[in-house]
């Protein structure tokens, strides 16, 4: 007669990837979309000039262009909108559409005020580019991962570079004062993907990454770089207390302490 306190039991019938066969799939997420101010405007869009911001001193720069008029926004149906404020403000997790007008050239400038997972960066990349804005040419700010850059990097450095695609590097470049991003390091996430669908639409595209993260010191770097290179005499308000804010806001990243970074 068989002990059933210290024989072992019967193996399962089932091996545990096996069980998941019986619990439904989740549902996939909704396609992000553009939702515009005005429902009869022309689509696709095309202006001659995209800007989108990703990094936290780039958002604090758009944000602050003067005569820009709010154009629509970008819906990822995961990100929540509430406790977002009426006029849009840094603190939203939003992305807002802007028109100016610069030079007689029509500019769309998109702030990224969130953060993207990395399995939505494909499909908000096919949103923006190439479906409803058909963009001459594409700017991109985004900031350098410390995990993805071949060298040492230190919080009292301060710098920009930039990647191009190759249509681009034919031609004239827009970033005329940047150096290249150094081959052996790596750029991921929306940046990258963005940069890609510009590569496979065949657009001028150019991807300017900075660091560090948060600061007055990188602030006023792509300050430079954005009078200087891309909206020449364009006028950009910042208070008194400007840099001093630029150094406070950061929605996604906190790294303060530069142990991390050294």
């Amino acid at each position: 007669m068989e002990d059933v306190l210290t024989e072992l039991p019967p193996p399962s019938r089932f091996f545990l990837e096996d069980l998941n066969n019986f619990t439904p799939p989740t549902p996939p997420l909704p396609s992000p979309f553009l939702l515009l101010s005005n429902p009869n405007s022309k689509t696709p869009l095309r202006p001659s000039l995209l800007i989108i911001a990703l990094s936290t001193p780039s958002l604090y720069l758009l944000h602050h262009l003067s005569s820009k008029t709010l154009t629509g926004t970008l819906v990822l149906p995961e990100i929540s909108s509430s406790g977002n404020s009426v006029e849009p403000s840094l603190k939203d997790k939003s992305c807002n559409l802007y028109a100016i007008t610069h030079a007689n050239e029509s500019i769309i400038l998109a702030n990224f005020q969130y953060s993207v997972p990395s399995e939505r960066t494909h499909a908000i990349a096919k949103t923006l580019i190439g479906q409803q804005i058909i963009p001459e040419r594409v700017l991109i700010f985004d900031c350098i991962q410390s995990r993805n850059f071949r060298g040492r990097l230190s919080t009292d450095d301060t710098f920009a570079l930039k990647l191009e695609t190759a249509v681009e590097r034919k031609g004239v470049p827009l970033l005329k004062s940047l150096n290249y991003f150094p081959s052996g390091s790596v750029i991921e996430g929306l940046g990258a993907a963005l940069l890609g669908r510009c590569q496979m639409k065949n657009i001028k595209g150019s991807l300017c990454v900075s660091w560090p993260e948060l600061g007055g010191s990188v602030t006023s770097t792509l300050k430079s770089v954005l009078l200087k290179d891309v909206l020449p005499g364009l006028e950009l308000k910042i208070d008194a207390n400007g840099e001093d804010e630029g150094l406070r806001f950061g929605h996604k990243h906190h790294y303060i302490d530069s142990d991390l970074y050294t």
